[in-house]
């Protein structure tokens, strides 16, 4: 078959829009973080490009994709027949194209399938460390990445993608709510428990040391998010336009729900608000854009907005300090989009699947779009919460009381983001979230609290 070379030219593209969401997140999440370890964050993020990218090709993309039938260990990972890329490269050298997993990718090369699954497994990785923001070892962090990625992300991305268990299921998951969203999720919520609260958490005001770079980050990773939705349907189609329009709307109903709800309750709509509702929407979005109407894809953004702002108080009710939101935005978002799926999908397109419950699909899929996230969920869940423990105990996954104190930014890279001070050595400085010296000063007021981190630098 011959290589359509608008199709390849189109998910080159939307490769590098998903490449583009990683440093988005950094800049997202370095905003969000305290003065003192804004460099660290960023880090975090850019770090997990390096790992993720090396084991993708000697065996990520091996256990995700590779096929051999849909039984015994198969369907639960691809095994080791394309380590190391070998397959891919032969096809280039030979002058051929070959087919991909799910025989959707023969009109473009199985490299440039790869080259884009391998941008959808570098920020899933990253998601995770908004958890566990200013208290964590960058080492540690970076062993966790590799260790996570090989034990989690490749086997579920098979499940879903891949040919494995949940494939042969129909779980409908266009884009990654369950093997992005519900999954990165998961884990941060188990490293967040793993490494305990930050010190001061909740009484101290913990504020964003950076809105602009807040809204940035947003921004790019809004921008980024149309090749992650609309490059999944592999082609240029009807699907892959439907996928972009909903990706849109639904992003822009859920900033504007979140924004209305801080309005009501706060007294305030704010740019951490608006930057948070947007994310929310793309991550409950995701896995339903190419499934779903888009007068539908409007009222799921505005579900998921509202739900993520009220879901990300939830830290402060149960005690568990998720620094930068990841469970509220990202476990919930991807749990709203799974399982709506089950109740207003009217577009399957393998045989497997079906319509959702209010287009005449009965409960099945709802069923199965109850039982993926959730089984996912605690897969995640446990293997990082294990894996975080076993890296504590034999090098530590939390830095010295001293160091979280004066700042992981000096301690760990002898470098600082803001050279302010007199002594050249930068600024420490309140973080963590606006919601957060909202709730830290009992006033509910989020706008209160981002006015007051305005008008002085705290050391």
């Amino acid at each position: 078959m011959k290589i359509d070379t608008g199709t390849t030219a189109w998910m080159l593209a939307a490769t590098a829009l998903v490449l583009l969401m990683t440093p988005g997140l950094a800049f997202f999440y370095g905003g969000m973080a305290r003065a003192k370890s804004v460099l660290n964050m960023m880090m975090m993020s850019f770090v997990s490009i390096v790992t993720v990218s090396i084991i993708w090709v000697f065996y990520g993309y091996s256990i995700a994709f590779s096929t051999n039938g849909h039984s015994g260990l198969n369907n639960f990972i691809g095994g080791l027949s394309d380590w190391g890329l070998k397959s891919t490269a032969t096809s280039v050298y030979e002058g051929l194209i070959t087919s991909g997993p799910t025989a959707i990718t023969d009109n473009m090369p199985e490299l440039v399938f790869s080259a884009f699954q391998l941008t959808f497994a570098v920020i899933t990785v990253a998601l995770i460390s908004g958890a566990i923001a200013d208290r964590a070892k960058f080492g540690a962090w970076v062993v966790f990445t590799v260790a996570w990625a090989t034990l989690v992300y490749f086997p579920v991305a098979h499940w879903v993608w891949g040919g494995g268990w949940l494939f042969t299921k129909g779980i409908e998951d266009f884009a990654g709510g369950t093997v992005v969203h519900v999954n990165s999720g998961a884990a941060a919520l188990a490293l967040a428990l793993v490494l305990g609260k930050r010190r001061g958490w909740p009484k101290e005001p913990m504020r964003p040391n950076n809105m602009p770079f807040v809204l940035l980050g947003a921004g790019l990773l809004w921008f980024g998010w149309f090749g992650f939705n609309a490059g999944s349907e592999l082609a240029v189609d009807g699907t892959t336009a439907l996928a972009f329009m909903n990706t849109q709307v639904a992003t822009a109903a859920a900033a504007g729900a979140w924004l209305v709800v801080e309005k009501l309750r706060d007294g305030h709509a704010t740019t951490l608000g608006v930057a948070s509702g947007a994310v929310a929407g793309l991550v409950a979005i995701t896995p339903a854009c190419g499934f779903v109407d888009t007068w539908v894809a409007v009222l799921l953004g505005v579900v998921a907005g509202a739900i993520c702002a009220y879901a990300v108080g939830l830290k402060y009710k149960l005690g568990f300090d998720d620094s930068l939101d990841v469970v509220g935005v990202h476990l919930v978002g991807g749990l709203v989009g799974a399982v709506s799926l089950g109740f207003i999908a009217a577009y399957p397109f393998l045989p497997q699947q079906h319509k959702g419950l209010f287009y005449g699909g009965g409960l099945q899929q709802l069923g199965w779009q109850t039982v993926a996230p959730l089984t996912v969920g605690l897969y995640s869940f446990v293997v990082a919460f294990v894996l975080g423990k076993i890296i504590d105990k034999v090098i530590g996954f939390r830095v010295d009381p001293e160091d979280e104190v004066n700042g992981i930014d000096v301690s760990t890279h002898a470098e600082s983001a803001y050279d302010l001070g007199p002594s050249g050595m930068g600024i420490g400085g309140g973080t963590g979230t606006v919601r957060e010296s909202a709730a830290s000063s009992g006033s509910g007021s989020a706008g209160s609290a981002g006015s007051a981190a305005t008008k002085k630098v705290e050391a």
